[in-house]
């Protein structure tokens, strides 16, 4: 009886890990987008990531009527050195740029604010 338990358990406990290391290691889908990185900020209290705002043009309209600009949020994770240096560039220099990004099947607090994680970012030449 003890090993129907003990087995139970560790089946249990195994199937736990297999599904919380799905949930944050998991990709839903990859992609890009282009336009103008318009705000790059350090966040976080024990895990520090990078979150920024993208320009992808076009207007959008809310539930109220407001007009505003169509922002896309992203996330870097940080140690991403190259990815953060490029943004910082492209953020002082106002060129237009295409993120890479992967979008993960959850979004959890203390990896990011976004499901988006950008990984390469490209100058985009007119």
């Amino acid at each position: 009886m003890k090993k129907k338990i003990f087995l139970g358990l560790g089946i249990f406990l195994l199937l736990g890990i297999a599904i919380s290391s799905f949930a944050v290691f998991g990709t839903y889908s990859d992609g890009y987008r282009a336009g103008n990185v318009v705000k790059l900020s350090k966040k976080g209290f024990v895990i520090k990531t990078y979150e920024g705002q993208l320009n992808v043009g076009g207007f959008t309209e809310d539930e109220d009527g407001d007009i505003g600009t169509n922002m896309w949020e992203f996330s870097v994770r940080r140690g991403n050195d190259k990815v953060i240096r490029a943004l910082e560039k492209a953020v002082d220099e106002g060129h237009r740029v295409k993120l890479r990004y992967k979008e993960k099947y959850f979004q959890f607090n203390i990896f990011g604010d976004t499901k988006y994680f950008v990984y390469e970012v490209e100058e985009v030449l007119d």
